[in-house]
Order: structure tokens, then sequence, then C-alpha cells
């Protein structure tokens, strides 16, 4: 059973549940959204296995007595596979998360801890979890906002698989976003301070 520490609205723990009883019970935890770029101003976003959409590069939820940094490092190990040095990851923005869905009785508050680190690996070295992640997308930073901002009608990307790599043509509907969500909120932020940290 996954165990999350929970806590008030001011950040302050209050105590451990389990992952069933948080979300039953919409309790405030963390959650660690993970960004990788290299350094010719790419970022990669995961493919999504369940939706096909584009979204962090890996991402979920901080276990009970985890600091967000250990959790940044499980979560790229678990989801493409790739042991990341997590103590030079950047924190960029913690995000107070809110969603409800009534009718499977499930509630998410969340601290969603934002951080982006260096990749330094090559394709081949990604193992991706099969029932979360597709493919990796790697995609220009900059292009990606043009396109998020409607310069562009669409980019062009590699999709990375087990198998090899691919180009990959990317719109704005290609992103995962909630239904009072856009892209560029979601992710410009993101992909602004991966466009400033390498300058390209």
């Amino acid at each position: 059973m996954e165990n999350l520490d929970v806590y008030d609205e001011y950040m302050n723990k209050i105590g451990t549940e389990s992952r069933q009883v948080v979300h039953e019970r919409g309790l405030w935890h963390k959650t660690v959204h993970c960004w990788m770029y290299d350094d010719c101003g790419n970022v990669y976003f995961q493919e999504r296995a369940d939706s096909g959409k584009l979204y962090t590069t890996a991402s979920g939820h901080v276990l009970a007595g985890e600091t967000v940094r250990d959790a940044f490092h499980r979560e790229i190990m678990e989801e493409i596979g790739v042991d990341t040095d997590a103590s030079n990851a950047t924190p960029l923005q913690i995000v107070f998360w809110r969603q409800d869905k009534d009718d499977k009785n499930w509630h998410d508050r969340a601290f969603a801890h934002v951080y982006m680190n260096k990749l330094t690996t090559g394709f081949t070295d990604f193992h991706f979890q099969p029932d979360e992640v597709a493919a990796v997308i790697r995609v220009h930073a900059k292009d990606c906002v043009d396109l998020l901002m409607g310069k562009r009608p669409e980019i062009t990307a590699t999709r990375i698989t087990q198998n090899g790599a691919s180009v990959l043509v990317i719109t704005g509907a290609d992103f995962l976003t909630a239904p009072d969500e856009t892209a560029i909120i979601k992710y410009g932020h993101i992909l602004q301070s991966i466009v400033q940290a390498t300058d390209k």
C-alpha cells in the first residue's frame, strides 16, 4: 500500500494516510513534476500510454518520508529508466492543484513541486514503464512556446521509443490539459525556464 504524508493548506505536515484515503477525502499532499532538458534547448515530454497526449517528463506522488528530490529521482527512474542526479534539479514553482471527480469519489489537493534537470543520456538509455509511458518526445522548447502561443500551427519533434526514433508532427491539441486549462498556461513557464537556462 502506498502511503503519503498529508498537510494542512499551509503545507504543515499533519499526518500520514494511504493514497486511497488521501484522494477519497481530498487531503493535501505533495507531488513532483519532473522536467528534463538538454544543452541544445530541447525539452523531453512523455507520451502518455493511456491517452497518447504529451505530459511532464515524469511525475507522481511524493511518498511518506520521502523528499521532493528523492521523488524526482525515483519517478524519472521508474517512468523513463534514467538515473539522474536530482541534487542538481532546479525548483521552478509550487502549484496548488485542486481537482474533483465526484462521479468517481476522487478528490485531488496537491502541492505540485515543479523541478527541471539536465538530461545527459542517449536514445538507447530510455526504458519506459509501459503502463504509463508510450514514448518520450524531444522537442525544442522555443518552438514549443511558439506553438502553444499560436504563432505556429504545428512543429516537428522526435518520438523516441524502445525501438528507435522517428519524426513526429505535433499541434497544440497534442498536450494533456485539464478541462479548465490551456496548454500555454500549464506548460509555458516550464518551457520559458528551459529556454532561459539554455539560451537557445
